[in-house]
């Protein structure tokens, strides 16, 4: 397998969120094409396990697919932050929780055929209740499941989000 050598990269849109970038590779035929990568920073993202078995989830709407989601927490790796400060900043911001003790259970791309984000997944247990401080344009349900009704909820596609579904797989593995 070979790489494809860039030629020349230009930005299109650079955003509060994500960048745009139109690269120009070679293919290791020898001809050219464009390819349209978007770029974001990485993301840490919570199981987050009660003492009752329950998953800590938090149900909000998401304007690109225009409809509630259900989902673990999970938010942006700040600049200067390590993933893991990210994910214990992210579980207390959206559910109101700190988690006394973290296993990282996987990293992975999103969806590397157009975007380099990263996803750092991590099992969160021994929750505390702290004073939430949800950022401002956040309007998020929090919502307790038993551990063992996630698989229900993935199968009925009431858990539809991507990161959850792997997150929430890989706690229920982890967990055998």
């Amino acid at each position: 397998m070979s790489e494809e050598r860039t030629l020349q990269s230009e930005y299109i849109y650079r955003g509060r969120l994500v960048n745009l970038r139109l690269d120009t590779v070679e293919l290791p035929s020898g001809k050219q094409r464009k390819r349209e990568i978007v770029e974001h920073r990485a993301c840490s993202a919570i199981v987050a396990l009660d003492s009752e078995n329950n998953v800590l989830l938090v149900k909000q709407y998401r304007k690109p697919v225009d409809r509630e989601l259900l989902e673990i927490p999970a938010g942006g790796v700040d600049s200067g932050e390590d993933p893991i400060g990210a994910a214990r900043r992210e579980l207390e911001e959206e559910t109101g929780f700190s988690a006394e003790s973290w296993d990282q259970l996987s990293v992975f791309y999103s969806s590397p055929g157009f975007c380099n984000e990263e996803i750092y997944v991590y099992l969160a247990r021994g929750l505390s209740p702290t004073k939430r401080e949800a950022d401002d344009d956040e309007n998020i349900e929090l919502i307790r499941v038993p551990l063992n009704k996630i698989l229900n909820l993935i199968e009925s596609g009431d858990i539809y989000d991507a990161k959850s579904i792997a997150g929430l797989l890989l706690a229920v593995s982890y967990l055998k």
